[in-house]
């Protein structure tokens, strides 16, 4: 069988916290307590919990914005919890993430083209500008946005349509691993469904892995193949989704089953 592609192990994430009086020490707060899960290659692992629960510690953790407290993340093999920042910076292309807030993560000074041009640059995809526009160009187009829109800057798009420019500046490098940490929560619900299945088709075709982060659970159920389900920075279940859903065996899970109201229709 083949080696899964990121295994992580035992990680754990404290932060300390402000003194709540003069004479009072710091607080130690553990954010991730010992978690440990595989994701294999072209397989999409759904990361559930309520808010504060550590799951996007853990996205930003393995793309080393947080830094770990222990543990290990053994991604093909390499522990890249340990590599210098030097050693890490190859492993960037491969390993690459699509934030929650699609108006915060593009730069508002730069062009899309711009943008989009500065990765393939910095890992050295395109030999010139104008293999660059072609490239950012057939990017665009993968993702559902005219080409013309290379010229353009952030503020002249909408919400959904700034998130796909943010999922064409992950897919443009062509990584092994991408982490959507909350991909679809700040749109509106009528645009949800269309990047979902935007980031369904992409993952598809690519063949990518990957690690979705979420509080809904609708949203997971729909696009993971399995579930590990997050509380108090554990987890506490995890499994195939239609075992998951069909016979929670925590508690917890079973709880947060019984909250939804209705899991939404995605056409697919």
């Amino acid at each position: 069988m083949t080696a899964p592609l990121l295994q992580l192990r035992d990680l754990r994430v404290h932060f300390r916290t402000g003194r709540s009086g003069l004479f009072r020490r710091r607080r130690i707060l553990e954010a991730v307590g010992g978690v440990s899960f595989d994701i294999h290659r072209g397989e999409v692992l759904g990361l559930v919990g309520e808010s504060g629960s550590g799951k996007s510690t853990i996205g930003r953790s393995l793309t080393r914005l947080e830094r770990p407290t222990g543990g290990a993340a053994l991604f093909e093999g390499r522990d890249i919890l340990k590599l210098t920042p030097r050693a890490f910076r190859p492993l960037r292309r491969q390993i690459q993430m699509i934030f929650q807030d699609p108006f915060a993560s593009l730069n508002p000074r730069l062009t899309i083209e711009q943008t989009l041009a500065e990765p393939l640059f910095i890992h050295g995809l395109a030999r010139n500008r104008s293999r660059a526009r072609e490239m950012i160009a057939e990017t665009l187009e993968l993702v559902g946005m005219d080409p013309d829109a290379m010229k353009r800057h952030p503020h002249e798009f909408s919400g959904g349509q700034r998130q796909r420019i943010g999922i064409a500046r992950v897919m443009i490098v062509r990584p092994k691993l991408v982490i959507a940490d909350e991909a679809v929560s700040a749109l509106d619900v009528s645009i949800q469904a269309q990047v979902l299945n935007l980031i369904k088709k992409l993952q598809r075709e690519s063949g990518v892995s990957m690690l979705f982060i979420s509080h809904d659970l609708g949203v997971v159920r729909y696009i993971s193949d399995r579930i590990a389900v997050m509380r108090r920075g554990k987890i506490v279940e995890i499994g195939d989704r239609k075992r998951i859903f069909d016979s929670p065996r925590h508690d917890y899970t079973r709880r947060l089953l019984a909250s939804i109201p209705r899991l939404p229709a995605v056409a697919d």
